[in-house]
């Protein structure tokens, strides 16, 4: 009686397994569906409402610098005329010292937005982390003329006043 409760439960695991087998093992993925239903999707050319740019920005609030960097790249390929993700992708490609990066992205918003106090601060406090103070001055000094309301500008004129006058530069 075992023997036969063997033999039938064979049989059927058998059958069952032959008709699992679709003929073309190359073209399935690891759950039997086709390998396409696994295809990386992200790039994708579709973002519905600026996405990326929310997903880099928060990532860039929590400083992480580097999940921003790669997401505001990303962005800057969806959105290429978009001075939003190119500030992002140079403060974060800044931040991570990728400075070669920084300077592609402030070279293109020159053309963009070449007098506006964000870009100014940026390219500044992209001088200031390279330690080249005099430019980081010059870029603070022209977002401050432009918008002396900006705290941002302001607080780093602060902090370029204390690393000129705590830190030897010389």
């Amino acid at each position: 009686m075992w023997l036969r409760k063997q033999s039938s439960a064979f049989a059927v695991s058998v059958f069952l397994l032959a008709g699992c087998q679709s003929g073309d093992l190359a073209n399935l993925s690891t759950f039997g569906d086709s390998a396409a239903s696994n295809d990386d999707l992200s790039k994708v050319a579709y973002y519905p409402d600026d996405e990326l740019l929310q997903l880099a920005r928060v990532q860039f609030k929590e400083k992480n610098y580097g999940q921003a960097y790669a997401i505001y790249k990303r962005a800057v390929e969806v959105y290429p005329k978009d001075p939003v993700a190119w500030i992002g992708y140079s403060a974060s490609a800044d931040m991570i010292g990728r400075f070669d990066n920084a300077d592609i992205g402030y070279k293109r918003l020159a053309r963009m937005i070449p007098n506006r106090p964000e870009y100014l601060n940026n390219v500044g406090y992209s001088y200031m982390l390279r330690g080249n103070l005099v430019s980081a001055r010059r870029y603070f000094l022209k977002a401050y003329d432009i918008d002396p309301s900006n705290q941002t500008t302001a607080n780093n004129l602060e902090l370029l006043r204390n690393s000129t006058s705590f830190a030897n530069r010389g």
